[in-house]
């Protein structure tokens, strides 16, 4: 299947010049009105959220102009992978000019699922990237799912109402207040300021010579904090964008706004990549892939249940048996599966850490490399163990991008920071993991109770901005045990958007499973036509609708201990009446109740931590 990541269309359409205290969305529904500096959002007429955004570039801090309407966007484009392959907004862009002078600005704009904003500087002479002084005002008994930031970003998104939350000790860059309280977190941070209305805080847009960022509080005021950014700046210069998506829970789980304010594909030929279906070693084993025969075993699962790829994990260049990666890829090749391999980034956990190492650090190294991969026919590379957000970081995950899109190879970043908006302008990009995933069964017990309640979560949180890496669906146990249905773990692949979707167990735990489910992961999706929001709570339950062509997946969990009986409120989104087959929870969690056809019914009784899966077509 061939399909062009294309720009459609870019209408900039011609407005007078306005000045106003008030910037408003296209449809209404979203208004930002200042307010002695501050910027005060609303939505609906109802107030979700207060910030400051404050020009440095003079030394100190100084409010910004009035917002001046400066043009009306209206776009769409193609995607690859997401939650819809074909993606258009709207916009009213504001200019809002500094008081130092021509040469700063802050650009806004107002979408109507949401607002974006990017300071702009011009003439820049061996500059040192501004201290920024953006500030969300989060006020204490604010609903709030956030994650405190570790370099991973591998953490639970709890339910909290206030600053006052304890540091997880463990964690790299934790900080605390001087009250002893967490204050540096990770994006997304979810916010509901008005029941039923919720704010997403993220950004998007990363660019060479720039640095990511993440919040640190005082109390009530989270500030927006670049990393590290050593360079000396001349020239013309933005910051990424800061990006809210604000509106009801389906406004924000619908939201394509990261990928809309990032560039534009710098790929000129994309018909090489291809999303699928994975079989991965690491989770069964808790180790890498250096032992040919289990590799043989995962290449004759992807076989036998018609998946495109399949990962070979780190140690590949420790063979035993006198086997070499070559000989697994050429296996795998005569099979007709396309191999991925592993590489450590070699910038985070290096000493005590898995090889092979130190392969793509330098240009020369790393051309070779993907060269080599290339050539023997590996089709996409899995890239772990960075070290952080800071600028250093950031270019080089874009010289991994570009370098491994010059060898036509897909690229997985595991280890490594949220995405940004990289899956639109690298579309080889296909998933990254910064996510507290299905191979944290491997590391602690902690995951075991919390997993559905983290799973149920994730759809509202980390899966908004973009691919995630979660490997999902476990029917059998790893180093601890999982007490989730199987239903719940089935539904998980449908639910966790990721254009690799990489399958954690063994293969004899899927053979063990029904036909009917052995030939769901022939026919799965990674890609959707479009998304859907039907029915959820963070941490309750979430039911989402993915169509891919013709077919409709609708796939729910159960987040909590108590058996729930969970709404299909699928009027307006599926035409038809009936599905062609359903997974639902049995009578114990590693049982089944497949059913072959029927009519739809307008509720499921969920099992505790349970789930399902509806396919639905013609």
């Amino acid at each position: 299947m061939k399909r062009f990541l294309i720009t459609v269309c870019c209408c900039l359409l011609s407005a007078p010049v306005l000045f106003a205290a008030k910037a408003t969305s296209p449809n209404g529904k979203l208004s930002l009105t200042v307010v002695d500096g501050q910027y005060i959002v609303s939505y609906q007429g109802q107030q979700v959220l207060s910030l400051s955004a404050k020009d440095m570039s003079g030394g100190e801090a100084s409010d910004f102009k009035l917002p001046r309407l400066a043009r009306k966007l209206s776009t769409s484009y193609s995607m690859l992978q997401g939650k819809r392959l074909q993606c258009s907004n709207e916009a009213n862009e504001y200019i809002c000019q500094s008081r130092n002078g021509k040469d700063a600005q802050l650009v806004l704009r107002m979408y109507n699922d949401g607002l974006a904003f990017r300071y702009e500087y011009k003439n820049l002479k061996g500059q040192k990237p501004f201290e920024e002084h953006t500030v969300y005002r989060i006020p204490e008994g604010t609903k709030r799912w956030m994650q405190q930031w570790t370099d991973a970003y591998e953490s639970f998104f709890p339910l909290e109402t206030t600053y006052q939350v304890k540091p997880i000790p463990s964690f790299s860059g934790v900080s605390k207040s001087d009250e002893g309280w967490n204050n540096r977190w990770g994006y997304p941070a979810l916010l509901e300021p008005v029941d039923g209305v919720f704010a997403l805080i993220t950004e998007a847009n990363i660019e060479r010579r720039q640095s990511a960022s993440c919040l640190f509080n005082n109390k009530e005021d989270y500030r927006v904090v670049p990393d590290k950014n050593e360079l000396s700046l001349s020239g013309d210069w933005h910051s990424p964008w800061r990006v809210v998506i604000i509106g009801s829970l389906a406004n924000v789980v619908e939201s394509t706004l990261v990928t809309d304010v990032s560039e534009p594909s710098k790929l000129n030929d994309v018909n090489w990549i291809h999303p699928g279906v994975v079989s991965w070693i690491y989770w069964a084993y808790n180790h890498g892939s250096n032992d040919y025969n289990i590799i043989k075993e995962y290449v004759d699962m992807a076989v036998t249940l018609h998946l495109p790829y399949m990962l070979i994990d780190a140690e590949w260049d420790t063979m035993k048996d006198g086997y070499t990666i070559e000989d697994a890829v050429n296996y795998a090749k005569s099979k007709g599966i396309k191999p991925l391999i592993w590489y450590n980034s070699s910038v985070g956990w290096v000493d005590g850490a898995p090889t092979p190492k130190y392969r793509l650090n330098k240009a020369e190294d790393r051309e070779k490399e993907f060269a080599w991969c290339e050539k023997i026919g590996v089709a996409g590379v899995k890239i772990d163990f960075f070290s952080g957000d800071n600028q250093m970081n950031m270019d080089y995950c874009i010289d991994l991008l570009e370098s491994a899109a010059k060898h036509h190879l897909l690229v997985n970043f595991h280890g490594a920071t949220i995405p940004r908006g990289w899956q639109r302008t690298y579309p080889n990009l296909l998933s990254t993991e910064a996510v507290y995933g299905a191979e944290w069964y491997n590391n602690v017990g902690t995951f075991t109770k919390k997993a559905a309640a983290h799973n149920a979560t994730l759809p509202f949180t980390r899966n908004v901005i973009g691919p995630m890496d979660y490997t999902p669906c476990a029917f059998s146990d790893s180093q601890h045990p999982h007490i989730t249905s199987n239903a719940h773990e089935l539904a998980l692949t449908v639910l966790f958007e990721s254009a690799l979707q990489h399958l954690a167990d063994k293969p004899g735990s899927y053979y063990a499973q029904p036909d009917e489910v052995q030939e769901f992961f022939g026919k799965l999706p990674t890609v959707w036509d479009e998304t859907r929001f039907v029915a959820g709570y963070p941490a309750e339950y979430v039911v989402l609708a993915r169509r891919s062509g013709n077919t409709w997946y609708v796939a729910g969990i159960n987040g909590t201990d108590e058996l729930k009986q969970i709404a299909l409120p699928l009027d307006g989104i599926v035409k038809w009446q009936s599905f062609t087959t359903a997974f639902l929870d049995g009578e114990q969690s590693t049982g089944w109740s497949i059913r072959n056809g029927g009519s739809l019914p307008e509720s499921v009784t969920c099992q505790p931590r349970g789930g399902f899966v509806f396919v639905i077509g013609e």
